[in-house]
């Protein structure tokens, strides 16, 4: 598809349709409220981002790049294939805890998750203000440089540690604590895929080994 706001939308409604079938086919009910102030915070904060996205064609361009086909490296493809599996599993495992009765976790904590994950959400609307070269494949494109200031000069991969708190915080939001394995699983992918990037910027973008010495934490400041 040439057009990629239309890509975009389309993409995200069928994401979103996918997710909603996952979490209630596995609970095995509708009757999930977990899961739909799940999807409502979801839904609400995805059109906000791609409303942001669409105002800045570079930034549109590179987020609907996006997958292991998308990658232009064997390595890549791997960890985004190994990385998704647990990532599918983050919203399959709470529904089956929805159906069998595996945890018990409070409203508050639920909430608490929805807004782990609004925080997450606004966080990158913070990155994307700061870097229209997000893309959401590693790659050098042209006319990209080393972004330094905002998020940036606190991690070097801040849009990673919004994912990951994304992934808690969602376990969380479905009343899930066996959830919160399967997010690990894909954070622990997330590590990975940094640790690739990061070489492969080193290596094919000027400046970044130098950006790497000034900033030392890859996903938590002060911690990693």
């Amino acid at each position: 598809m040439k057009n990629p706001r239309t890509k975009i939308w389309l993409e995200t409604v069928a994401i979103s349709v996918l997710v909603a079938l996952a979490l209630f086919v596995s609970a095995g009910t509708i009757d999930y409220w977990q899961a739909w102030t799940y999807l409502g915070v979801s839904a609400v904060s995805s059109v906000l981002v791609i409303l942001f996205i669409s105002k800045d064609p570079i930034l549109l361009e590179n987020r609907t790049r996006a997958g292991p086909t998308a990658e232009q490296r064997t390595i890549q493809k791997i960890i985004v294939l190994c990385a998704g599996l647990p990532a599918i599993a983050a919203f399959v495992v709470p529904g089956l805890d929805r159906r069998l009765g595996w945890s018990n976790v409070p409203w508050w904590l639920s909430i608490l998750g929805d807004i782990l994950i609004i925080v997450a959400m606004s966080m990158v609307f913070r990155v994307f203000k700061e870097n229209s070269f997000g893309s959401a494949t590693v790659e050098v494109a042209k006319g990209q440089r080393v972004i330094s200031t905002g998020p940036y000069a606190v991690v070097r991969n801040p849009m990673y540690a919004n994912a990951a708190v994304y992934f808690i915080g969602m376990s969380l939001a479905l009343g899930s604590y066996w959830g919160l394995i399967a997010s690990a699983l894909t954070i622990l992918g997330l590590v990975w895929r940094l640790f690739d990037e990061e070489k492969f910027l080193a290596k094919n973008l000027p400046g970044y080994a130098e950006y790497c010495a000034k900033v030392r934490w890859h996903l938590i400041p002060g911690i990693f």
